[in-house]
């Protein structure tokens, strides 16, 4: 059953002046550390959609590449051929790890990128740094967790915000991050014998 809508005018008129008492406090503004993890789906996704917020409005911005080769997805693909300008793009990985087998230079692919990482955050031209699939990255030792978050508390300018993706991200990061997601895995099509498709996962 509807509400009357004079009654319901009435009940938004309340939420709506709650929502602007709230809304009024909140006046400060800061380069956030945003972590996205968990087992599910869309972590580099919803990460690559601020980018490209970044993008349409005009603010410089990067993205490190950690674990992901070579291989050509969208957004890859769109920054490098219409983007450069605004937004620099570095795919430092040589692909996942269960295909390279090979620790050590994995590690040193890592610590390369880490150090990409690293100067593009220091750069205040950057309003914002991706650092695409990196809790990868940590949880398989290549970098030090200890590093990473002093970094960031440390030395991050105090507008940049960095965005840090992959599933299993340690607490220490979590700790340190002003906003964290976690995506939850409910369903997925791979497990019925989909395979990855274009426009969807690449």
């Amino acid at each position: 059953m509807t509400d009357d809508p004079d009654r319901h005018a009435m009940k938004m008129a309340k939420k709506k002046a709650a929502r602007d008492k709230i809304m009024a406090t909140k006046t400060e503004e800061k380069g956030l550390i945003i972590v996205h993890t968990g087992k599910g789906k869309g972590k580099s996704t919803a990460a690559f959609g601020m980018i490209f917020r970044h993008i349409a409005h005009g603010r410089q911005c990067a993205v490190v590449q950690f674990i992901k080769g070579g291989m050509s997805t969208g957004e890859r693909d769109m920054i490098l051929e219409r983007f450069q300008d605004i937004c620099a793009f570095h795919t430092m990985g040589e692909g996942f790890t269960w295909e390279t087998q090979d620790k050590t230079r994995d590690t040193e692919m890592a610590q390369a990128a880490w150090a990409k990482a690293k100067d593009l955050i220091r750069d205040p031209a950057n309003h914002m740094v991706l650092l695409d699939e990196i809790n990868i990255a940590i949880r398989y030792d290549y970098l030090d967790i200890a590093e990473v978050v002093d970094f960031l508390k440390t030395e991050k300018p105090p507008m940049t915000h960095v965005v840090l993706t992959g599933r299993n991200a340690k607490d220490e990061l979590i700790e340190a991050a002003d906003l964290v997601t976690e995506m939850e895995l409910v369903k997925h099509p791979f497990r019925s014998g989909i395979k990855a498709q274009i426009g969807v996962e690449y």
